[in-house]
Formats: C-alpha cells, structure tokens, sequence
C-alpha cells in the first residue's frame, strides 16, 4: 500500500473562533484518535491535503504533528454543503499489530466475454471497505471480469483476497455487463 507524509501543526485553541480564523490562513482542521492515544487536534494546509483528498486511492499516512510521528488512515472527510470545501478531516491511529478498516479502490482486469458480445460493463463499487493488518494491505482489489457474461453480475460474495476481511454487504454489486441494444440484435432468437 502506498504511503504518503504530512505534516500538522498542533491547534492553539478549539471552538468556532479558532476553527474560522484556522480556515482564513488556508488550514484545515483535523482529529487523529484510536489505540489508545489521547486525542491529538491540528491543522494541515490545503495544498498537502489534496493528494489525499482528491484521488481514488487510499494511503497509509506517515503524519508528523509538533515533533511526533504517528502512522495513520483516512478515517472521515467533511465537505461545505454548498462549496465542496473541505472542512473537517478525522485520522484514525494505526497499530501495525491490529486490524485496520480502511476503503480500498476496486480495479477491474480482463476483457470480459460480454463485452465482447457487444454488452456495456456497468461499475457499481469503486471501493469496498476491508480489514487486515497494514503489511496485508494492497494498494486497490483487482476484480478479473474475463468469465463475465452477458446479463452476468460479481457480488461482493463472490469475492476473497487472502489475509483481507472485506467489510462491504456481501449482496452488493461490484458490477455487471449489461445488454444493450446491439447485442440483443446479435444475439439469435429462439
């Protein structure tokens, strides 16, 4: 799994005022907690958290807050309703030694015989939420759709990696070929 650096700045006081005025200055508010750490509150500039942020991807973060290193994950995202501007990131603390949830990317590799039979590959799942211990992690979940059908579906059940424990409903749909118009004409009738 990939991993990523960043740095915070341990928050002066908590509350509105100092949440707005962090804001102005281009800092965005973030929690790191779990295993056992008393509650660690910072700051972290937007442009270092946009690779985190805005990429299908998930990382294992080296985060380094006041001359403390701590190993985290992504944990929770808060969005302005109206500007998409990020206002709030929690951090989870990772154990190497315990589980870790964590959503990971799912990658589709094949080229499907339905797709070929002229269907259209529907994606319902981009990522599937997993827990393993951090060494275990992959960097996303190939799906291999080569066997695919026509009218065919993968399940979240129909699904395993080793040493993963996939945390997503096992009836949810990760994807399907569909039919379309010109592989029903194909197809002959009976």
């Amino acid at each position: 799994m990939k991993k990523i650096e960043l740095e915070g700045t341990v928050r002066a006081g908590l509350g509105k005022k100092e949440t707005k005025k962090s804001r102005n200055e281009k800092q965005i508010p973030c929690v790191l907690y779990g295993n056992g750490i008393e509650n660690v509150h910072f700051t972290a500039s937007v442009s270092s958290l946009k690779s985190i942020v805005y990429t299908p991807e998930a990382f294992l973060i080296d985060l380094k807050v006041s001359d403390k290193n701590y190993f985290a994950v992504l944990r929770a995202i808060q969005f302005h309703p109206l500007t998409d501007e990020i206002l709030h990131i929690d951090f989870f603390n990772v154990d190497e030694s315990k589980p870790v949830a964590i959503d990971l990317p799912v990658v589709m590799e094949g080229n499907s015989e339905g797709i070929k039979q002229g269907g259209k590959l529907q994606i319902l799942v981009r990522k599937l939420k997993v827990s393993a211990l951090v060494n275990d992690l992959p960097e996303n979940l190939v799906v291999d759709i080569t066997n695919l059908g026509l009218g065919k579906t993968v399940f979240v059940k129909d699904l395993s990696y080793p040493n993963i424990t996939i945390l997503t409903p096992s009836s949810s749909t990760v994807c399907r070929v569909k039919a379309t118009r010109a592989s029903r004409e194909q197809t002959p009738q009976k």
